[in-house]
């Protein structure tokens, strides 16, 4: 185990560029998912602190020159990236806690990841982007001659929510891409895991010069302290991450007030191991539902395996699932932790119960360990014999769940990973590169892994097709949907 610095959580939120606390006094718990044990407070925000984050972020977008300045809000970004990385360890030992999040995956996508590259893309990118862009000069209406242009500007105020899984690399990613863009930011980090982005908050008010109000974050225990985001007309823009359930009524109580949405949501990700593939390393890839205890939206949690090797798969899954160390978040050798809360745990059983009384066949796991009695454990799983009717099949489960199921050709493997409401993730493996590449074509799906390649970072695009989501994270493309675009034109001469 490495060694703890003394930890400093933030209790506080930041409004308008103040550390306060809630109006009422009111705190609730932050809670150890593997220890069970309360770790710390932080402020309970109502409706009405709220209300005045999003009058601050609205004051200071239509105020202040944020949203014009670009070598300003470059360095601020810079100021906010040199503080993070001075708290890197501080960062860290929180997010093990708070997470449940093994510390081996602190050094990629939990931290030390989103850290290299989630505010260093879009800053770089404030001073590349084509904010203006001419047209040809063109004729009017009435004949005469004009000169044209389409501006790039922000969107507004943006409504950012995070979910609990991987809370700080989304929070940077949105905050990064927001910021960068010139548009304000109400920040409501999820009930489960609020320090990082206090911590955050703290930075930005003591560390940078990031103006009053651009920043908020409001901690709630209250879920329904974020939909305040969406329904205010002072919220030009929404960006959440989390289940397509909320995602769906974000997007409806969206809706009066016609409000743009970024969504990125839920996952059935399908691995294909074709026939002519090298199981020894394809195969490997289904230990991913232990990473992170699969509490991950584009982990990959259906294996597509050749009818005709499907004994051959399901052996070698089964070896490489009981590989998979588990445990105590705080050892340096362990992937795979608890889960968040005592309610997901007991979500992530009912699916397995569930998927018992559907006819799958149990093959491995599926009960809380009995050496680890304390903490939201749940054993690394495994059915076989599955249909892709089934609803182990069908639903994000969300916990260290890997379902089995045969294709008989290339067409069925397609047609089964398909076989989806979601979109987000899948891959191929294939001794074939065009083959695999052909597959790969013909899954509905925004992330595609083509014999282990990983489609991810700052300037690549992520998010889903279907109910996976509406828009994506990072790239330019991400860059853009937090701007609006102008069309401007005056008389040549």
């Amino acid at each position: 185990m490495t060694g703890s610095p003394a930890l400093s959580p933030e209790p506080r939120i930041l409004i308008d560029g103040e550390l306060v606390a809630a109006d009422s006094g009111a705190t609730f718990a932050n809670v150890n998912p593997a220890t069970e044990e309360v770790i710390g407070h932080v402020a309970d925000a109502s409706s009405t602190e709220m209300q005045r984050a999003i009058a601050a972020a609205r004051r200071a977008f239509d105020e202040t020159d944020w949203s014009r300045n670009h070598s300003f809000r470059a360095r601020c970004l810079e100021q906010l990236q040199e503080a993070l990385e001075a708290e890197r360890e501080e960062l860290r030992e929180q997010l093990v806690l708070e997470v449940g999040c093994p510390r081996m995956i602190t050094t990629g996508p939990q931290l030390d990841g989103p850290l290299e590259g989630a505010l260093r893309y879009p800053i770089k990118h404030i001073g590349e982007y084509p904010w203006v862009t001419d047209l040809p000069d063109a004729p009017g209406p009435t004949g005469e001659l004009n000169t044209r242009q389409v501006w790039k500007e922000p969107a507004g105020v943006v409504g950012a929510i995070v979910p609990w899984n991987f809370p700080f690399e989304v929070t940077l990613n949105k905050l990064g891409q927001a910021l960068a863009t010139g548009n304000t930011v109400v920040l409501k980090p999820a009930p489960d895991t609020p320090w990082n982005a206090t911590l955050i908050g703290r930075l930005a008010a003591e560390r940078t010069d990031i103006p009053d109000g651009v920043l908020n974050v409001v901690t709630s225990s209250d879920h329904l302290v974020g939909e305040e985001l969406t329904l205010s007309t002072d919220v030009d823009l929404i960006s959440f991450t989390g289940s397509t359930a909320v995602g769906k009524r974000i997007m409806e109580r969206g809706a009066a007030t016609m409000k743009r949405v970024f969504l990125e949501l839920g996952g059935k990700s399908a691995t294909i191991v074709l026939d002519d593939a090298d199981f020894d390393s394809a195969l490997l890839a289904g230990i991913a539902v232990c990473y992170h205890a699969g509490q991950g939206c584009a982990i990959q949690t259906r294996m597509l395996v050749p009818r005709s090797r499907y004994q051959e798969g399901v052996e070698k899954l089964a070896g490489i699932l009981q590989m998979a160390p588990y445990g105590d978040p705080q050892r340096d050798d362990v992937m795979m932790g608890p889960l968040i809360s005592e309610k997901q745990r007991d979500r992530v059983l009912g699916y397995i119960e569930r998927g018992i009384k559907e006819g799958a066949t149990l093959a491995l796991g599926g009960r809380r360990p009995e050496h680890l009695p304390k903490g939201w454990y749940v054993e690394p799983t495994m059915f076989v014999d599955v249909d892709s009717s089934m609803t182990i099949a069908q639903e994000e489960i969300f916990g260290p769940v890997l379902v089995v199921i045969a294709f008989d050709d290339d067409d069925d493997a397609v047609r089964i990973a398909n076989d989806s409401v979601y979109g987000l993730a899948g891959g191929v493996y294939s001794g074939s590169f065009d083959r695999a590449i052909s597959v790969a074509h013909r899954v509905r799906t925004g992330f595609m892994s083509v014999n282990g390649g990983a489609p991810v970072g700052p300037d690549v695009p992520f998010g889903g097709y279907k109910q996976s989501g509406i828009g994506r994270q990072n790239g330019n493309e991400g860059f853009e949907q937090y701007l609006e675009t102008k069309a401007v034109a005056w008389p040549t001469g």
